[in-house]
């Protein structure tokens, strides 16, 4: 049976409309999510640092795992605060950020970015396994299946036009919903999350999902990923460690988001993490 494409909508349309359709389907692409001008400073920083990436190599750490998970032509890398300030704007994302809140919030008291890496594709790139974003955290996810709460939110980006023979995203809607925990599917029928400059595919932790094949033969595909996880959890990238005491003149959301804010679980019930004591000056000399 053939699936329907995801629903599309324009930036400007009601949250509750985009809500309707992450829950049915797991995934909507948001059309004009990001403003042009942060997309052009995000590519070309992206760009100019793609360039000394090798493919295949993953930042990760994973090793072998991580070039067969990556690809053998795909380049992906992160810390992107340190590339250019335009990747500031993208955390302040009104639209992300209403998506977000509505789909982390009922889970925890705030939430912080989980990662955000470049993802290049390069000509002649098989095809991603389809996975969960959630699978970092698979034990939260086993024993309530598919009750389970939301925990993550990822949006794929493009920086230039994202077509499926470029290698758009994959994506098996309604799998977040299968009454069966399936880790490894490789062979279900899959829709592309096709973009353009701006586009964002934004989809749950908890629905299959994975690169597409590039079968150009001199063209790349160009985009980033984005994601948040609730605020009780480790995130995959530890962007901390990147702008150590770095973010004064940032929002405090931005400060949230990348780990100089402590974790407040109210209204829920838990204490306090991620607490830092601030010494007086004078025992600092």
């Amino acid at each position: 049976m053939d699936l329907k494409p995801l629903c599309r909508f324009p930036a400007t349309a009601p949250v509750t409309d985009m809500l309707e359709a992450f829950d049915a389907d797991g995934g909507l692409v948001v059309e004009g999510m990001v403003e042009q001008p942060v997309i052009d400073a995000i590519r070309e920083a992206a760009n100019r640092h793609g360039e000394g990436v090798v493919a295949g190599s993953a930042d990760q750490g994973m090793g072998e795992e991580g070039a067969f998970f990556v690809g053998r032509n795909t380049k992906r890398f992160s810390s992107l605060g340190l590339l250019t300030d335009a990747f500031f704007d993208l955390l302040e994302n009104e639209v992300y950020t209403a998506l977000a809140d509505a789909v982390l919030l009922p889970n925890c008291g705030s939430y912080w970015m989980n990662t955000s890496q470049v993802m290049y594709i390069g000509p002649g790139e098989t095809a991603q396994v389809l996975h969960r974003d959630a699978d970092n955290w698979f034990q939260h996810m086993a024993p309530t299946w598919p009750d389970t709460p939301e925990v993550t939110i990822s949006a794929m980006i493009g920086l230039e036009e994202v077509t499926e023979e470029l290698g758009a995203t994959r994506c098996v809607p309604g799998s977040h919903r299968w009454p069966e925990l399936n880790v490894y599917e490789f062979d279900v029928e899959t829709v592309p999350a096709e973009l353009k400059p701006g586009d964002a595919f934004v989809y749950s932790g908890k629905v299959l999902h994975g690169g597409g094949a590039n079968t150009t033969t001199g063209r790349w595909r160009r985009a980033l990923h984005l994601s948040f996880v609730v605020g009780w959890l480790t995130p995959e990238e530890a962007h901390p460690l990147d702008h150590v005491d770095g973010l004064a003149d940032r929002s405090p959301r931005v400060q949230r988001l990348l780990g100089q804010r402590s974790y407040d679980p109210r209204p829920h019930l838990g204490g306090g993490l991620w607490l830092r004591h601030v010494r007086p000056l004078e025992d600092q000399a």
